[in-house]
C-alpha cells in the first residue's frame, strides 16, 4: 500500500511539474520608453509568454501602444507597485531608461520576481553592483537582453574560437555597431528623452552601441576582466545632440588581447558585425546565417544553421529560465559578464573626458 502510495505520490509531482512548465511565463512589462518594447508587444499572443501587465507612468503613451498592438487597456497600470499588486507576475521585463533599471529590481527581486532589462545592465557599476546584490540575496535570476545575443554567427564563432580551437587564441576583437542616429532612423520621442540624456543613458553612442562590443568582448574572453580601457568620444552632431556623444571608439587591453568596439550614430548604414582574430585565422560575423573564416590561403564563406528555441529569442530564453529549464552560465546575458560590461563603459567615459587610459 505504501509503495502504491509513494508511486501515485511521485506521479501527481511529475503531473504538476510538467503543468507548470507547459503554463505560459505569467510576464508583466515595466515601462514602454524603450523603443524595444515593440519586440514583446508583437509577439503578445504566443504561447510561451503571456503579458498580464503593463506599469507605464504615461498613460497616453500606454493606452497608444495598447491599441496599436489590440491589447486590453485593462492591462494598463500607472505604477509597477499597482501592476504587481494586481497582477501577481512571475518576471518582468524593463523597456525603460537605463538608469531606472535600478529601481525595477529593488521593486522587485524583494517579491521574489525575475527581471530581464534592456542593454546595458545598468548606468554605472554603483547600480550594477547594488542590482546583482538583490538579485543574489533574493534569489531571482537577473538578465540582460542584448540583440547580438541572439545571433547564430556569435554562438558558432564561439564554438568555433573555444571548442574546435579552429583559429588560435584570440588576439584582436573589432566590433561594428550603430546607425545614422536614433533622431535620423526616427526613434519615438519618449525613447529620444532618455536616449539623448547622460544621466538617463549614462552617455550617447558611447553606451548606446559601445555595450554591445564589450558584451561580445567579454563573453568571447570568458568573463575575463581588461587591464585598461581608454576611448574617444565626439560630438558630430551637437546641433542634434548638444548633450551626449554621437561617436565613440573604446579599446580594452587585456595581457595578449585586445578589443576595439567602434561605436556610432553616423554610420551610413545599420551595421552589428564583429571581426575575431586568432593566432592562425579569423572569422567574421554579423546577423546573418554566414560566416567569413579564414585559416589558410583564402577566406571561405560557411553556411551556419539558425539557432533553435529556446536560444534564438529573449523572452522565450528568459521563460525557459525561470522555469527552470535551462540554468544559466556565464553566458551574453548573465550578471557575471553584464557587471564588467558595465565596468568598461564607466571606465570609457571616465577616458574620453580626461583623455587618459582607465586602469582596471
Amino acid at each position: 500500500m505504501k509503495s502504491l502510495l509513494s508511486f501515485m505520490l511521485i506521479g501527481l509531482l511529475h503531473i504538476s511539474f510538467w503543468s507548470a512548465a507547459q503554463q505560459p511565463l505569467r510576464l508583466g512589462v515595466v515601462g514602454l520608453t524603450h523603443d524595444h518594447v515593440h519586440q514583446i508587444l508583437r509577439r503578445a499572443s504566443q504561447k510561451d509568454v503571456e503579458i498580464v501587465g503593463i506599469a507605464e507612468p504615461n498613460q497616453e503613451l500606454a493606452l497608444r501602444y495598447l491599441k496599436r498592438y489590440q491589447l486590453s487597456e485593462k492591462l494598463w497600470y500607472p505604477t509597477t507597485e499597482a501592476m504587481i499588486a494586481a497582477t501577481r507576475p512571475e518576471a518582468v521585463c524593463a523597456f525603460n531608461s537605463i538608469f531606472e533599471h535600478r529601481q525595477v529590481v529593488e521593486i522587485c527581486a524583494p517579491k521574489g520576481i525575475h527581471v530581464m532589462v534592456e542593454k546595458p545592465l545598468a548606468v554605472s557599476v554603483a547600480h550594477a553592483d547594488a542590482m546583482i546584490k538583490l538579485a543574489q540575496k533574493h534569489k531571482i535570476h537577473l538578465l540582460t537582453n542584448f540583440e547580438t545575443t541572439w545571433y547564430a554567427s556569435h554562438q558558432r564563432a564561439f564554438e568555433m574560437i573555444h571548442e574546435q580551437k579552429a583559429v588560435g587564441d584570440i588576439r584582436k576583437v573589432v566590433v561594428h555597431d550603430g546607425h545614422r542616429g536614433p533622431k535620423e532612423i526616427g526613434c519615438s520621442k519618449e525613447f529620444l528623452d532618455w536616449l539623448t540624456d547622460p544621466v538617463m543613458n549614462g552617455g550617447g553612442a558611447v553606451i548606446d552601441f559601445g555595450c554591445y562590443g564589450a558584451n561580445l568582448m567579454t563573453w568571447l574572453m570568458k568573463g575575463e576582466r581588461p587591464i585598461s580601457v581608454s576611448a574617444i568620444t565626439q560630438q558630430i552632431k551637437p546641433d542634434i545632440y548638444p548633450k551626449v556623444d554621437d561617436e565613440a571608439t573604446i579599446i580594452v587591453t587585456y595581457p595578449k588581447a585586445q578589443g576595439i568596439f567602434q561605436a556610432s550614430w553616423n554610420w551610413p548604414f545599420d551595421r552589428k558585425d564583429i571581426e575575431v582574430y586568432g593566432q592562425t585565422g579569423y572569422v567574421v560575423c554579423d546577423k546573418t546565417l554566414q560566416l567569413k573564416v579564414r585559416t589558410g590561403n583564402e577566406e571561405e564563406k560557411r553556411q551556419i544553421a539558425a539557432l533553435s528555441a529556446p536560444y534564438n529569442d529573449p523572452f522565450t530564453y528568459f521563460a525557459a529560465v525561470v522555469k527552470g529549464e535551462i540554468k544559466p552560465q556565464k553566458d551574453l546575458s548573465s550578471p557575471e559578464i553584464n557587471r564588467i560590461v558595465v565596468e568598461i563603459l564607466e571606465a570609457a567615459v571616465k577616458s574620453a573626458k580626461t583623455g587618459k587610459v582607465v586602469k582596471l
